[in-house]
């Protein structure tokens, strides 16, 4: 279980860790690989929720993802590119969480995840929680913690 203070001090600070849907980019289940493999070069990201028509997260796509089908075996194919859609390849088993969220959850999920999609009730993508803004957040206790509680050394617990 995590400390209550620092779990006090992360939930203060929970807002800043999500980067709301609206400014995150994605594309649609429906998008033509072409489309996808595009914007996935122009944002430089590694992953990008994939969205319905009504907002519902679908999965995620990487660049990986896309190159995989242009593969052959002697030679690089960009005709799928155009033959296929995003919901043909993206990943559809994924972790997410939904608003508000538990923080220790979240940082046991995001030892191996580099986000997470944050959810709705009925699905409906409302940002992403990236390990980077919570790692500023573990950074923000470790300067702070002081000035908002008494922190005073104990003697070490011998181990067995």
């Amino acid at each position: 279980m995590i400390n209550k203070v620092i779990d006090h001090m992360m939930i203060e600070n929970r807002q800043h860790f999500m980067i709301p849907g609206e400014v995150v980019a994605s594309v649609n289940e429906d998008n033509s690989l072409r489309h996808a493999f595009l914007v996935l070069t122009k944002v430089r990201y590694a992953k990008i929720p994939v969205l319905d028509h009504d907002d519902h997260l679908k999965g995620l796509l990487s660049l990986s993802m896309i190159t995989n089908t242009m593969l052959g075996l002697d030679d690089l194919s960009f005709a799928p590119l155009d033959q296929l859609c995003v919901k043909d390849v993206m990943e559809k088993d994924l972790v997410t969480i939904e608003d508000p969220y538990d923080v220790e959850n979240v940082l046991h999920l995001l030892v191996d995840n580099p986000f997470l999609p944050v959810v709705q009730a009925d699905g409906t993508f409302t940002g992403i929680v990236t390990r980077r803004e919570v790692m500023k957040g573990i950074n923000y206790i470790g300067h702070n913690i002081d000035k908002q509680y008494a922190v005073t050394a104990r003697e070490p617990v011998a181990k067995d």
